[in-house]
């Protein structure tokens, strides 16, 4: 029989989780600090935004497939994945490709406002 979470570490995950998130939300406000490196994002060397962007992506990505190997993995009957572990994982990796999304929102509009600037 599968050994239900007890509540209250559940709930403690979840506020260190959103204390993580608040941390790293912080940080990549702040780029000009030098604070990027998260766990999330992967330190890359100086050569442009490109990279930066491209290991966001990487990261985005990462989250997406460890959700769905634990989402799978919970299917099968694992003993060693429960459903909380299943549903903070799947809420890391929505909130992570929600925040993808906004960043190329607002590249895509800083992009259409620098094309329509006079020259």
């Amino acid at each position: 029989m599968i050994e239900r979470a007890d509540i209250s570490s559940v709930l403690s995950q979840m506020r260190s989780l959103r204390a993580e998130m608040q941390a790293g939300a912080q940080q990549v406000a702040l780029p000009s600090m030098g604070q990027l490196n998260t766990e999330s994002v992967k330190p890359t060397d100086r050569s442009g935004f490109g990279a930066l962007l491209k290991s966001a992506v990487d990261s985005v990505s990462e989250q997406q497939k460890m959700a769905s190997e634990l989402r799978e993995a919970y299917e099968r009957g694992d003993a060693g994945v429960d459903l909380p572990q299943v549903m903070i994982q799947a809420q890391k990796s929505s909130v992570a490709f929600d925040a993808m999304t906004q960043v190329r929102n607002r590249l895509v509009s800083a992009y259409e406002d620098i094309s329509k600037m006079p020259i």
